[in-house]
């Protein structure tokens, strides 16, 4: 095992104690990819030679320098590639990494729902639920040329080779930021939806008019709520198009807070995360000849150059004015 997956139990708005973890984890390999907001990637390829530990043993190390320093605790995941590593850090409790040594990983994989897979939406494994194939043990078994013909040649290629334990992913060190993210903290616990969902309009609105800015597009969005007893809730939902429109991010914010179905939860924060960030120039958008989405596109526009020429509060909707 060579590749390390952490993350570090911040509190919410501690994300500016990442830098100095992320250093208790290069003081064991300069191999270290941040995944902000709170993880990183880890190649332990030659640490374990020089320290003369494995994966594990080293994990735990890292667990305990990052108590002593910062009062952090962290979730660690182990295997022989990142997304084996990603995936182990699911089952990973504090105190007790998980590691996936390199002859099991298919045993490993093979009772982990499809949908475990990063990048694997709700549309994916529902197509592949429909036909049995709802594990990745499954999905493993099954011919290529079904998963093919079912998700598409690139899709199916991809599910067949994650399924089997084929890994092409890599630690890359100082990796440009493939991500945005923002996170609003209630005064006090949140029982009102309608404030829930306010929050929600003002993290989605605040990402829209970064990515703007920064002339990008996101893939994905991920909704993030945390509780009042320090639990919290994630999930995640491919957009339809690259985008970096507020009133596409907002009702896909809407859409996973809504299928969350709290209940009167007691809602301490909500964040929310821009994921696979692309240039804007390099995406494509599906026209859709309807005079008021371009009239809303247009005002927008507007709204950006007020933005920076009076500030972020300058232009809102009215619902966050009020």
């Amino acid at each position: 095992m060579t590749i390390l997956c952490v993350r570090f139990q911040l509190p919410p708005k501690y994300e500016a104690a990442l830098p100095g973890l992320l250093g208790v984890v290069e003081d064991f390999t300069p191999v270290v990819e941040a995944l902000p907001p709170d993880g990183a990637l880890a190649d332990l390829r030659g640490a374990e030679r020089y320290f003369g530990r494995d994966a594990e043993e080293l994990a735990r190390l890292i667990r305990v320098r990052a108590l002593a320093l910062y009062g952090v605790d962290c979730l660690i995941g182990a295997g022989p590639g990142p997304l084996t590593a990603r995936l182990a850090l699911g089952a990973a409790v504090p105190g007790s990494p998980c590691a996936v040594p390199g002859d099991l990983v298919v045993d490993f994989l093979a009772e982990l729902p499809v949908a475990a897979l990063p990048g694997v939406g709700a549309a994916t494994a529902r197509t592949l639920g429909e036909y049995g194939l709802e594990t990745l043990g499954a999905v493993a078994r099954a011919p290529l040329s079904t998963l093919q013909r079912l998700v598409g040649a690139r899709t199916g290629r991809d599910l067949h080779e994650k399924a089997n334990g084929v890994d092409r992913g890599r630690v890359v060190p100082n990796a440009v930021a493939s991500s945005l993210a923002t996170e609003q903290t209630f005064s006090r616990d949140e029982l009102n939806p309608d404030r829930h969902r306010r929050a929600l309009l003002a993290g989605a609105v605040e990402l829209g008019s970064r990515l703007r800015a920064l002339e990008k597009v996101c893939r994905t969005l991920t909704l993030t709520v945390r509780y009042a007893d320090r639990s919290s809730t994630t999930r995640t939902r491919t957009l339809r198009e690259p985008t970096a429109h507020s009133p596409a991010l907002t009702s896909t914010a809407y859409a996973l807070y809504d299928a969350l179905g709290l209940q009167r939860a007691r809602v301490r924060a909500v964040a929310l995360r821009a994921e696979g960030l692309t240039p804007a120039d390099r995406a494509s958008h599906q026209l859709a000849f309807d005079p008021v989405d371009e009239k809303v596109r247009r005002i927008e526009e507007v709204a950006d150059r007020a933005r920076a020429k009076f500030g972020p509060h300058a232009v809102m909707p009215g619902t966050l004015a009020a």
